[in-house]
């Protein structure tokens, strides 16, 4: 609710803004007035208007402040509120007030509220106890405030005696009509005059009361929220300041819901910030790989380009020496040719010197003789024939290079090795779920490998590994989570690495197991009390399981029921007895634990600690009795040779027409009942596992048991144990039986509920923990409740 104070000269009016009359009533104030305070207008001096305004004026004025013709504006019948009534209505208001803002618990603003410290809650107030003393009267309408007198104390005086006389002479039997109208326009006057210095003296104080007040505000703390701004706020600027029209709300829960939306954005940005280190992570791994594959390939270039210069040198090496050897054997040809046509031509310039000496004058004879042994000589020689062409021509041909091995180095250079086998790693633990597993591996060299194929196939013990179908995937990355898998199964994983050039070798292999399937919680055999439940549960899981975990969560009002309060971890067996809270509710579940993970949970069970809870092993009842559907009724059929033709099991009775409970494994105090018929004949009590099954209770030295039998004479009640009762009379039979066992004290007690009347109570050490017996002597029926709380008056045994 938005609340408005309007100011006026002569008193201070609270206008609710859900009050449409007020709100009309007030008229625009003037620019020259102070800035929070609206004046009325003289007209309403005295008038029926003025007094629908202020109708609080009255009360406090009495007769000093009326006269004769302001009283009968009134009307018959109506009258004012009292100043006590005001008083009373202010305080209710202002209490609305701070409760609405939460302030209700600030005794200290409430009193200046009250008290009149704030200058506003002191103009309210002065409003209920207007002309409450009768020289602080400002004109007819009375001082706005108790504080300030007036600046002109000979005019009060004055006008008090004025007022006096003017009364006085107003009485019946002083003086005329006349003066006494005469003395009512001189009394108006002088109040006219002085309300025109009381406004001014209510102007000057207003505004110092307006510093006084801004001054003691700063001082406060912010108490309160503007939720349309967005910041802490005093409830002082609420009612008075710029936030009055704005939607607010306590600091307190301001600050709780800006908690939860700086938690909720929290667990945004924790999921963001895993993913951006998920990705950071990522992109090391791939600066990294692009690192070492620049290596590799810088490796690999320099080796090749190398092989191909050895190469390239090998081969001018063998070009040139071939070449060498063609030159010479050319120039070996053509010297022979050269050192032969040089012998001719020595011949042929002997020749043609000897025939010019055979010229000369010489004797006929001699020259005959000469002639003809030169001509013989001339014809061998000319008859040899002239080698005179080339043995060798002296240009070279054009040699062709074989370069294919050459260019196979070359193209070769883009070649890259294949790579070695990858080395798989062994399972890390939390890796798998219940059909799913997540395989690592990495390589053993610096291999360059465009993907890997990874194969897998199921471990069985029943089927030879040959015969195991192989299961292959590609994959790019150095791992893999493998789906659509068997819970609690051992998988054999191994891997190879491909690239262009060829594949790998494959891997050792690696056994996996993926994780077990959630427990069965049998909530039969699960038990509880006020301080611990006993949970049971199997395994749901063919092959062997590390460990179980038990998870609790507390339910409050039906409400965060996935929230887990605590985890019991390690546990071996398919069992956990676990310490609660009393009078609490939980919902518990179970996991079970392998190298590869938890599995999910099991279904869960509802646990009450509001009592003791048991169910009944119906693989101890006698055949003719029947346990109904609730579990919790025992029904006996016709009785017919109750020890012959009978499907007996091993841990069912057989002569006594019995039932046992489950155990009950807690220590400290158990409560059930019994509901029973007057002319039922039973027994009930508590007995050892190992009580006889070919025997009755309580006759024996591991029950204990209350028995009825109805006789033609009354209904016999014993107490029986190893055969024996006490001497025990029951007047009143029960209809509701009331079971106490206390193991601490070594008691069992039997109530009678419907008088809370004790029975009788067993003081025995019990050695091992018990279950609850019932029996059936006659056709009928029981009716147990248990996970009840005990009866005040059974504690005070």
């Amino acid at each position: 609710m938005e609340n408005e104070f309007v100011f006026s000269s002569d008193t201070a009016v609270l206008d609710q803004a859900t009050d449409p009359s007020a709100s009309t009533m007030v008229p625009e104030s003037n620019e020259n007035e102070p800035e929070g305070l609206t004046f009325y207008h003289m007209d309403l001096y005295e008038s029926k208007e003025r007094l629908e305004i202020f109708p609080e004026e009255l009360s406090g004025r009495g007769d000093e402040g009326l006269d004769e013709t302001s009283k009968e504006s009134t009307g018959p019948g109506e009258e004012f509120p009292s100043s006590d009534q005001s008083r009373y209505d202010l305080e209710k208001e202002v209490d609305e007030l701070t409760k609405l803002y939460g302030l209700d618990e600030d005794k200290e603003i409430e009193s200046e509220l009250l008290g009149g410290n704030i200058a506003t809650a002191g103009i309210l107030e002065s409003k209920t106890t207007l002309a409450h003393k009768e020289g602080e009267a400002v004109g007819s309408y009375g001082s706005v405030y108790n504080a300030p007198k007036s600046s002109s104390p000979v005019n009060n005086s004055q006008q008090k005696k004025h007022m006096q006389s003017t009364e006085e002479q107003s009485l019946p039997g002083k003086g005329s009509q006349d003066e006494h109208e005469h003395l009512r326009n001189a009394r108006a006057d002088d109040e006219l005059h002085n309300h025109a210095s009381a406004r001014e003296e209510l102007r000057s104080y207003g505004r110092q009361d307006e510093q006084s007040i801004q001054a003691n505000s700063d001082e406060e703390a912010a108490d309160i929220y503007c939720a349309t701004c967005k910041i802490p706020i005093r409830a002082f600027d609420k009612l008075f300041g710029d936030h009055k029209d704005h939607e607010v709300t306590q600091l307190a829960n301001a600050v709780k819901s800006a908690k939860e939306e700086i938690h909720k954005n929290m667990c945004k940005l924790e999921e963001q910030i895993a993913q951006m280190e998920n990705f950071a992570s990522h992109l090391e791994e791939i600066f990294i790989t692009v690192e070492e594959n620049f290596g590799r390939q810088e490796q690999n270039f320099e080796m090749h380009y190398n092989e191909v210069m050895q190469t390239l040198a090998q081969r001018y090496e063998e070009e040139a020496e071939a070449l060498g050897e063609e030159k010479k054997q050319k120039l070996e040809a053509l010297y022979g040719q050269l050192v032969s046509c040089g012998e001719n031509l020595d011949t042929c310039k002997e020749l043609m010197e000897t025939i010019q000496e055979l010229c000369k004058d010489k004797e006929k004879a001699d020259f005959i003789k000469a002639a003809v042994a030169m001509i013989d000589r001339l014809g061998e020689f000319l008859k040899k024939d002239m080698d005179l062409e080339l043995s060798t021509l002296p240009h070279f041909e054009d040699r062709v290079i074989d370069f294919s091995d050459v260019q196979q180095l070359m193209e070769s250079i883009n070649t890259i090795p294949a790579p070695s086998a990858p080395v798989i790693n062994p399972q890390a633990p939390n890796s798998a779920t219940g059909t799913s597993v997540r395989v690592c591996w990495g390589l053993f060299s610096d291999d360059t490998v465009e993907f890997y194929q990874l194969y897998y196939k199921q471990v069985s013990d029943d089927t030879p590994s040959e015969e195991q179908a192989e299961l292959m995937l590609k994959v790019k990355e150095t791992y893999c989570t493998v789906t659509n898998l068997v819970p609690n199964t051992q998988y054999e994983f191994w891997v190879s690495a491909l690239n262009t050039t060829g594949v790998s070798p494959v891997s050792e292999r690696a056994v996996y197991v993926t994780a077990p399937s959630p427990p069965i919680v049998k909530r039969k055999e699960s038990r509880s009390c006020e301080n611990a439940a006993l949970i049971c549960w199997e395994s749901g899981n063919m092959n062997p399981v590390d460990s179980y975990t038990v998870e609790l969560s507390k339910l409050t009002n039906g409400e965060n029921g996935d929230i887990i309060t605590e985890s019991i971890v390690g546990i071996p067996n398919c069992e956990s007895l676990i310490q609660l809270q009393p009078g609490q509710s939980y919902l518990i579940s179970v996991r079970a634990v392998n190298m590869g993970g938890p599995s999910e949970r099991s279904e869960p069970v509802s646990i009450h600690t509001t009592g003791t809870y048991f169910y009944l092993d119906e693989d101890t009842a006698h055949p003719l009795l029947s346990v109904l559907e609730d579990g919790l009724t025992i029904v006996c059929s016709e009785i017919e040779n109750p020890e012959y033709a009978l499907p007996f099991h091993d841990k069912s009775f057989t002569r006594c027409i019995a039932i046992l409970g489950s155990m009950i494994p807690f220590q400290g105090k158990h409560y059930w009942e019994v509901e029973v018929d007057e002319n039922m004949e039973y027994r009930v009590g508590v007995a050892f596992e190992n009580t006889h099954r070919h025997g009755y209770l309580g006759a024996n030295n591991s029950s204990w048991c209350m028995r009825h039998i109805v006789t033609p004479a009354r209904h016999k009640y014993e107490f029986l144990h190893s055969g024996t009762t006490p001497d025990i009379r029951i007047t009143v039979p029960p209809k509701r039986i009331g079971i106490l066992l206390d193991y601490d004290n070594w008691k069992l007690s039997f109530f009678n509920l419907d008088i809370a009347q004790h029975l009788y109570t067993f003081n025995a050490h019990f050695q091992h923990y018990v279950h609850p017996c019932f029996a059936l002597e006659k056709p009928g029926f029981l009716r147990i409740r248990n996970g009840i709380a005990m009866p005040t008056f059974t504690t005070l045994l």
